[in-house]
């Protein structure tokens, strides 16, 4: 007997092995231009092809790293257009909160942090991934 079931996985079963919480893919991956169409449907949800959205994750969802010079001095602008995936907005938001390293220069009033402090940083932030335990199923 012949599978006439396309092969494809669920916006759930997407979401828990990229280790994300379901409505994120839900309300923001899938509603990106980039996200592939449907291949067809398991009962009423849809299936999604895993090798195309693999290349939509990989060229607009999933963080790159990015190299700093160690001794160049960045603003938070600089570096948010460096790509290090953290808007500048958050990064003064999380200097006031506690949850950014202090700048290593202030000169003229302007807050800058060398690559090294912001690489260390970036090691220890947390990559928003939802834990697996607390998935419920379809």
């Amino acid at each position: 007997m012949v599978d006439s079931q396309p092969q494809g996985e669920t916006l759930r079963e997407i979401a828990a092995r990229y280790g994300r919480a379901y409505n994120t893919l839900r309300a923001q991956w899938c509603r990106h231009p980039a996200w592939p169409p449907p291949i067809g449907k398991r009962g009423r949800f849809n299936l999604f092809d895993p090798a195309a959205v693999d290349r939509v994750v990989a060229e607009h969802f999933d963080r790159q790293a990015v190299a700093l010079e160690p001794r160049r001095l960045y603003t938070a602008q600089q570096l948010e257009d460096a790509g290090i995936g953290v808007k500048a907005g958050t990064i003064r938001a999380d200097l006031t909160r506690g949850r950014w390293p202090e700048p290593d220069d202030t000169e003229h009033g302007v807050n800058r942090w060398t690559g090294k402090t912001v690489m260390t940083a970036m090691t220890g932030r947390r990559g928003y991934r939802r834990n697996p335990r607390t998935e419920q199923d379809d």
